[in-house]
């Protein structure tokens, strides 16, 4: 007979193993910038290694069909099977809007400032950026037959932090600063290695609409309903199984790219009969 595979001290090594790569970015690396960047390499490293390979992950712009772009994101993961081009120049990843699943801000510390706004907020301003960008949908094949367009995808939104390194940041204030968030900045996921996983739940109607209005009203119109915290010895996983969870059964596929949007900023023009 087979021996069990002890799932729990699995995760714990996962665990451990995220943690110390963390800690050690925090301990050893001074430079703030340089700190900031080994630290987003390190949540951008882990995230490459253990999702599925439809799903790329980086720092990125995020740019939609008109020209207009999102701040820099620390972390974007973008489909990696229907999305046809990235622009790449002087070091900057430019993906398209429509390729867009998740965004992520990185900061050592949830409960420090930046730009003289607490990290929670500063991430919901960043996630903003990214969703109030239009997003083009076109008709697409599935067994041989044309579909859609679909409806837009929702695009999830978060805060990825190494510690909670000041006492008085506890589950009721971290929780007041993500209930103040709304619209276009809520944050769906947050993981503090060292404190906890947190997911906020919202009472809400599912985009059942073709086009970037029905997005933009389903962020305006969803109100807050919970948010849960994970055991600190399990941020990590929960995190993950959380972020996988809403990859694969919140979102599935992103709409088809209408890349006739983009050339038309050329003036030029695809085929359409095909």
């Amino acid at each position: 007979m087979a021996e069990n595979i002890p799932l729990k001290e699995l995760f714990a090594g996962l665990q451990s193993q995220m943690n110390a790569q963390l800690n050690t970015s925090r301990k050893f690396i001074n430079h703030p910038g340089a700190k900031g960047d080994a630290l987003e390499n390190a949540w951008i490293e882990w995230l490459r290694k253990y999702l599925p390979n439809r799903y790329s992950v980086d720092k990125a712009i995020v740019i939609d069909s008109k020209g207009n772009t999102s701040h820099q994101i620390d972390i974007v993961i973008y489909d990696n099977w229907f999305t046809p081009f990235i622009f790449s120049q002087n070091g900057f990843h430019y993906v398209p809007a429509e390729g867009v699943y998740a965004v992520f801000e990185v900061k050592p510390d949830i409960a420090d400032f930046s730009d003289g706004i607490n990290n929670v907020e500063y991430a919901g301003d960043k996630i903003e950026s990214v969703r109030k960008l239009e997003r083009e949908a076109t008709t697409f094949i599935n067994g041989g037959r044309q579909l859609g367009p679909n409806p837009l995808t929702k695009i999830i939104g978060g805060i990825l932090c190494n510690t909670n390194g000041h006492t008085h940041e506890n589950n009721d204030t971290l929780s007041g600063k993500f209930k103040a968030l709304n619209n276009l900045k809520t944050l769906d996921l947050a993981c503090i290695a060292d404190y906890a996983s947190i997911y906020i739940d919202y009472t809400e109607s599912e985009i059942n609409q073709v086009g970037n209005q029905p997005f933009f009203d389903f962020y305006e119109n969803r109100a807050f309903k919970d948010i849960v915290y994970s055991k600190k010895e399990n941020s990590l996983i929960t995190f993950f199984m959380q972020l996988t969870r809403y990859l694969q059964q919140a979102i599935g596929t992103i709409p088809a790219i209408n890349l006739q949007k983009y050339m038309d900023t050329i003036d030029e023009k695809l085929d359409p009969h095909i």
